[in-house]
Parts: C-alpha cells; sequence; structure tokens
C-alpha cells in the first residue's frame, strides 16, 4: 500500500461525526444507537501551502494515481497511522512556482 508522505501544514482540522441512529418518541424522548462496527472515523480537511510546482504536482499524482478507491497510510498530525482515502482536492496557483494544495482524507477500514 501507497504511504502519502508529505507533511500538511499547520491549520488542518481533524472532524468527527460519530454514526449515530436515533429513535424519536412522541414524549420528547430519544433512543440513540451507534450504526456499524467502526462508527468514529475521522476526516482530515489539510492544506500544503507554498509549494513548488514540482512538490504540487508529486502531490496530485499520488492523488491522481489512486482515484478516490485506493487506500494509502498517512499519519495525521497528533495521530497514528491509518488507511485514507481522498475524494477531492484543489490545486491553487498562488504565484510563480508557488502552489496551494487542499485536500480532505477520509479513514477508512480495509
Amino acid at each position: 500500500m501507497a504511504t502519502f508522505t508529505w507533511v500538511a501544514d499547520f491549520g488542518a482540522v481533524r472532524k468527527s461525526e460519530p454514526k449515530v441512529r436515533a429513535i424519536k418518541f412522541g414524549d420528547g424522548y430519544e433512543q440513540r444507537l451507534r450504526f456499524g462496527l467502526n462508527t468514529n472515523l475521522k476526516i482530515w480537511t489539510v492544506q500544503f501551502r507554498a509549494r513548488s510546482d514540482q512538490e504540487a504536482t508529486a502531490i496530485e499524482s499520488f492523488l491522481d494515481a489512486r482515484e478516490a478507491v485506493e487506500a494509502f497510510d498517512w499519519s495525521p498530525p497528533s495521530g497514528s497511522p491509518a488507511k485514507w482515502i481522498c475524494r477531492s482536492w484543489t490545486r491553487q496557483l498562488d504565484a510563480y512556482n508557488l502552489n496551494t494544495i487542499s485536500a480532505e482524507f477520509e479513514q477508512v477500514v480495509v
């Protein structure tokens, strides 16, 4: 399995959204249950700012090669290594030979 080795800039955002099923009763009560086996997988929004054309192309090529299907290894900031996919990313040309890549990495179980 391929490993994503580039280090994200400070300001990365981790999102948690546990999978829960809720049943609301007419008297105001609600019952909540975990849904599935891995109910609290993380989503990281990351940026790679001020990257050269060569480095930005390498990052994009890595993500293009996986096409949001093949998982890759990545160690998030202050986290443990896990398996991830990237469904979408953008590349912005900030100045000559300076690029910003923004991406959203979703934790998966394979």
